[in-house]
C-alpha cells in the first residue's frame, strides 16, 4: 500500500502534466472544430518547436522560454499558410479522412527534416535551475515542471480570452458550431478557419517550449504523443476545447496515479482504455455535449 506522501506526489504531478496536456491537444481540438480535420502533424510541430527551443539555449545561449518569441509568430504564419494552401483545397466530402493522409505526410516531412538536421541523436535542454525543486506538504515539485504548468495555465486563458471576449474568438465560434449560418451573417469563414489554424499551431510553438524544458527529445518522438493527444481530444468531445482541458486533467491524473502499481509504461494504456470506452459508450465524448455547445 502506498504511503499518503506518495500518493499526494502523485496528485500534484498528474495535475501538472494534466495541464501540460491541456495545453498540447488545444490545438487538435481547434483544427476539428473549425474544419473537421485531424491533424496528426500536431505532434511533428510540437517537436519541432521543441528542437528550435534547444537550438535557441544550445547556439545562443539563452533561455529556451525566449524562443517562443519567434517560434509562436512563425507557427501562427505556418498554420494559416497550411489551411489555405493546402487543406483549403481538400474536397468537403473527403475532408475529414484526406486530412489524416495529408498531414500525416506532412509530420513525416517534418521528422525527415529533423532527423536531417540534428541527426536521430537525443537531445535534451541543460538548464541551470533544471534540476531546482521545493517541497509541498511533503511532495517535492520540480520548478521545470510548475514552469510548464504555467505555460499551459497562460496559453490557455488566453486562448479562453479571445474565443470569449473578442469579435474575431465570437467569429470563430460561430463557424465552429455552425460554418454556414456563420456565412449568411457576414462572416468570412475561410480566412477564420485560417486564423483559427495559426492560433492552434500557436498553441504548438508554446507546448513544444513547454515540454524540452523536462523531456529528452529526437525526430521521432512524435509518434509518441499522437495517441494520448487523440485519446483527449476524443474523450473531451470533439470540438470542445473546454472538454480537452477536462479530459487531459483527469487522464493526467489517472496516468499519474497508476505510474504507481504499474509502473510509466503500462500507466500510459489509460489513455488508450479510455479512448475505447468512448468509442464503445459514449462516441460524442464524455465532457462534450453541452459544454462543447456553450463554447
Amino acid at each position: 500500500m502506498p504511503s499518503g506522501a506518495l500518493l499526494f506526489q502523485s496528485v500534484v504531478l498528474g495535475l501538472l502534466l494534466g495541464g501540460l496536456y491541456a495545453l498540447l491537444a488545444a490545438g487538435l481540438t481547434l483544427y476539428f472544430g473549425i474544419m473537421r480535420v485531424v491533424m496528426i502533424a500536431h505532434s511533428a510541430f510540437l517537436i519541432l518547436a521543441a528542437y528550435l527551443a534547444w537550438w535557441w539555449h544550445e547556439r545562443l545561449g539563452l533561455d529556451p522560454l525566449l524562443s517562443m518569441v519567434v517560434t509562436v509568430p512563425l507557427f501562427f504564419a505556418a498554420g494559416v499558410l497550411l489551411q489555405r494552401m493546402l487543406l483549403a483545397r481538400l474536397r468537403p466530402a473527403t475532408l475529414t479522412m484526406m486530412s489524416v493522409l495529408l498531414t500525416f505526410a506532412v509530420a513525416v516531412l517534418i521528422e525527415g527534416l529533423l532527423g536531417y538536421a540534428f541527426t536521430g541523436t537525443q537531445r535534451r535542454i541543460q538548464l541551470d535551475y533544471g534540476s531546482a525543486g521545493f517541497g509541498l506538504f511533503g511532495a517535492r515539485i520540480a520548478v521545470v515542471k510548475l514552469i510548464a504548468f504555467g505555460l499551459a495555465g497562460i496559453a490557455l486563458a488566453g486562448l479562453y480570452l479571445v474565443l470569449k471576449r473578442t469579435r474575431f474568438g465570437w467569429a470563430l465560434r460561430a463557424t465552429i458550431q455552425h460554418p454556414d449560418a456563420a456565412r449568411l451573417v457576414g462572416i468570412d469563414t475561410e480566412r477564420i478557419a485560417g486564423y483559427g489554424f495559426g492560433i492552434g499551431l500557436a498553441t504548438a510553438a508554446v507546448g513544444g517550449t513547454a515540454l524540452a524544458l523536462d523531456t529528452t527529445i529526437y525526430p521521432s518522438l512524435h509518434w509518441h504523443w499522437i495517441g494520448p493527444l487523440m485519446a483527449i481530444i476524443v474523450v473531451g468531445g470533439l470540438g470542445s476545447v473546454p472538454g480537452a482541458a477536462a479530459a487531459a486533467m483527469l487522464l493526467g491524473l489517472l496516468q499519474s496515479l497508476l505510474q504507481i502499481p504499474m509502473g510509466t509504461t503500462w500507466a500510459q494504456t489509460v489513455f488508450y482504455l479510455a479512448l475505447f470506452a468512448t468509442l464503445a459508450f459514449r462516441p460524442q465524448g464524455f465532457f462534450g455535449g453541452r459544454l462543447a455547445q456553450r463554447f
